[in-house]
């Protein structure tokens, strides 16, 4: 007996000495500045610790042998690591580099300075590249969700049967926004009601919000904010991406993108076939989506002369058939009671071509242009509606950095040609507008920013009440940087907007009961407006925290309103006003979201003040998302969107709609699973959504969704590796 306690209190003394102790300091790979809360983990031994604020880490009574620990932080990406046992080093240092997201630099272009989005005192917004492969999962065809579920952003259906939709910022009109491409408007005019529906998030690699007067920015338009998409581009490693895509109501999406970058060659190859069979979920015998056939190609070839030389010249084309109505009509099998259809085709055609010379280290000359051609045929039972428009985008610009101020200064060049096809000559117009503009951003000190714009536009023909078609619109931003955690951006702007038929009204009608307007008897609508917010970036124990409040007020005198089928300026105004809220959260491999906006847009006509049809004044978010860098992802949402008066005078039933999102990703492969909507909430289910007859309907504002519960399933196959 003595003999075993013997043996065992000698292995017990082996033991202790045995203990080892890890002991590391954590850096941030680029500030080279201490990461407390960092924490380190050996997998096998089930045991770790967090740092201290001087980002010190301490595990003990390790045993000899060889451990993996891994050392990880939110907003950063891991390491994992080898260690023997004992270490010879008393203390190791380590380093986290930030990995892409919420926390990371993110530089946005559409201020045309190329800055950090935490310096540009002009509030934007920006969903990168992680954010846009998660939404091109969940709907690969186009981006009216990514836009829909962005706070301060509505998707509003403009036809029951086709689908057709626009969006609207801070409850103004569609007519009120610009939708660009690489800072350059593609989709303008008549394909406003089909743009969101025919673009796809494969391609792109950053999308960039302006919400409030921007008009300074580009021009006429851009009254209640702009969306501007930003493309991929090649890198030195080839990248080859199909996705794959099948839907329960009948759609069915196969995309691919190619890039790669040689010594002064690249290119980017985005080419894409989406399908839909016309879907009933209601059973009341017409189309909640319509049957859709699309053929998308966008090849771009990218050159680099020398260090100070590069450009790049892109094609954008699009054939669409878009056959919606009654089920029976679709079918082949109509009759003298089944007629009713809506066909849209469309075709678009654009170049672009960006040219950048730096001029030196702090300055450069950039050229951008763009020739678009859209030709679209509307069709219904008793009406047809074609026409063909040709738009150009040209502009020049010089850009300068320096110590404490940069500048931009340039002038552009937009035409716009219409010609109406069917009937013949009824909505024919061409117009022009050059413009010329100046921003300069100031660092007045650490704490304070200052951004200033002046931009004067000359546009023919000329509206009434405005001598020669001239506008003048200044606009002033400030951004101040209170401390690390604290910064707050305010300022605001004046827009106008030319006269146009191409807004919501009209494509609800078809456009062939529109009159023209009359430019020399109509106004140009102007407004004026102003943002300011305060946002909090920093972190709760392991956990990182962003927190933005936003308030928000636009005003436009004499709106453009239909009376009698005819577009005249409303005799007062309108303005919306409000409030938006986002809250991010990151904890581990967790990230919750939070938004909210409230808005409260008026129409204040004749002395009257009554509120605008067809906004919701209260819309929540939330999203919650386990991720697994590279290796899973699985997310939960759901979205309440409030009453909302419709133009019949009745008021639209407030709803809520949920969605789940799960992704296993491998090296050269992803499977994903997606369900939208899966409590099935429609408008079809509490209230009928046309009148009259089955051969005559009159539909009836669509304010929630009408296809119900779509769930899709699909492949992403990257057969190059992603080594960025």
């Amino acid at each position: 007996m003595k003999i075993l306690l013997s043996l065992l209190g000698m292995a017990m003394c082996v033991a202790a000495i045995a203990q080892n102790t890890f002991k590391a300091i954590i850096h941030d790979g680029k500030t080279k500045q201490a990461i407390g809360g960092a924490t380190a983990r050996i997998p096998a031994l089930k045991t770790g610790a967090a740092a201290d604020s001087n980002g010190v880490v301490t595990i003990k009574n390790i045993p000899d042998g060889k451990f993996e620990i891994e050392i990880s932080h939110v907003g950063y990406a891991s390491l994992e690591q080898v260690f023997l046992f004992p270490i010879k080093e008393e203390i190791i240092d380590l380093t986290l580099n930030p990995k892409e997201g919420e926390f990371a630099d993110v530089v946005v272009q559409s201020t045309r300075t190329n800055q950090n989005i935490k310096d540009v005192p002009t509030r934007i917004e920006a969903l990168p590249l992680e954010e846009l492969d998660e939404k091109s999962t969940m709907r690969p065809g186009d981006i009216k969700m990514l836009l829909g579920e962005s706070t301060g952003i509505a998707v509003q259906q403009t036809s029951a049967v086709s689908g057709t939709a626009n969006f609207r910022i801070q409850g103004l009109d569609s007519r009120y926004t610009q939708l660009l491409k690489d800072g350059m408007p593609l989709y303008q005019g008549f394909s406003g009601g089909l743009s969101i529906l025919q673009i796809a998030p494969l391609d792109l690699k950053q999308v960039e919000y302006i919400k409030g007067s921007a008009s300074t920015i580009y021009g006429g338009g851009a009254i209640a904010g702009l969306v501007n998409l930003i493309s991929k581009t090649p890198t030195n490693d080839p990248k080859l991406t199909f996705l794959l895509n099948g839907t329960n109501a009948k759609g069915a999406d196969a995309s691919g993108f190619y890039a790669q970058k040689w010594k002064h060659i690249g290119t980017t190859i985005f080419g894409a076939y989406n399908y839909n069979g016309a879907y009933d979920p209601s059973g009341e015998g017409f189309s909640a989506i319509p049957k859709t056939n699309r053929i998308t190609f966008n090849p771009k070839l990218f050159y680099t002369a020398d260090t100070n030389n590069s450009g790049w010249l892109g094609i954008n084309s699009l054939y669409e058939n878009r056959f919606g109505g009654d089920m029976k009509v679709l079918a082949g099998q109509s009759d003298n009671t089944h007629q009713y259809f809506e066909r849209n085709e469309s075709y678009r055609y654009s170049t672009q071509l960006s040219f950048t010379h730096k001029i030196n280290t702090e300055s450069s000359l950039n050229l951008k242009s763009t020739v678009g051609y859209f030709s679209r045929n509307l069709s219904s039972p008793n009406n047809v509606f074609a026409g063909k428009q040709l738009t150009s985008f040209s502009e020049v610009n010089y850009v300068s950095h320096g110590g404490k101020a940069d500048w931009v200064a340039g002038a552009n060049l937009i035409t716009d040609h219409f010609t109406t096809t069917e009937p013949v000559d009824k909505f024919n117009y061409s117009a022009t507008t050059i413009g010329l503009f100046v921003q300069n951003t100031y660092k007045v000190s650490k704490v304070f920013s200052l951004e200033s714009g002046l931009r004067g536009d000359y546009n023919t023909p000329a509206p009434k009440d405005k001598t020669n078609g001239i506008f003048m619109l200044p606009r002033l931003n400030g951004l101040f940087k209170l401390n690390k955690q604290w910064t707050s951006r305010i300022g605001g702007g004046l827009g106008y907007k030319m006269p146009s038929i191409f807004n919501d009204q009209s494509e609800e009608k078809g456009y062939s009961v529109i009159n023209p307007i009359v430019m020399a008897n109509t106004k140009a609508e102007q407004s004026v407006g102003g943002n300011a917010d305060i946002n909090y970036r920093g972190h709760w124990g392991d956990a990182t925290i962003n927190i933005n409040q936003l308030f928000f007020y636009t005003y436009v005198q004499d709106p453009l309103i239909l009376q009698n089928n005819t577009f005249i300026n409303a005799n007062g105004n309108l303005y919306t006003q409000g409030a938006e809220t986002n809250i991010k959260l990151g904890f581990d491999d967790f990230n919750f979201y939070f938004g909210y906006t409230h808005t409260d847009t008026k129409q204040h006509f004749n002395g009257l003040t009554t509120t605008q049809p067809l906004t919701a004044k209260d819309r929540l978010s939330f999203d919650a998302t386990y991720e697994i860098e590279d290796h899973f992802r699985a997310g939960i949402e759901a979205f309440y969107t409030g009453e909302q008066l419709l133009e019949d005078g009745t008021t639209g039933k407030g709803f809520v709609t949920f969605g789940v999102l799960v992704q296993k990703m491998w090296k050269n492969f992803d499977v994903f699973f997606n369900a939208e909507n899966i409590t099935d909430r429609r408008q079809s289910r509490w209230d009928n959504i046309y009148s009259g007859t089955v051969t005559n309907p009159v539909f009836k504002d669509i304010y929630t969704p009408l296809e119900g519960a779509v769930i899709n399933l699909g492949v992403k196959i990257k057969l190059t590796a992603d080594n960025d």
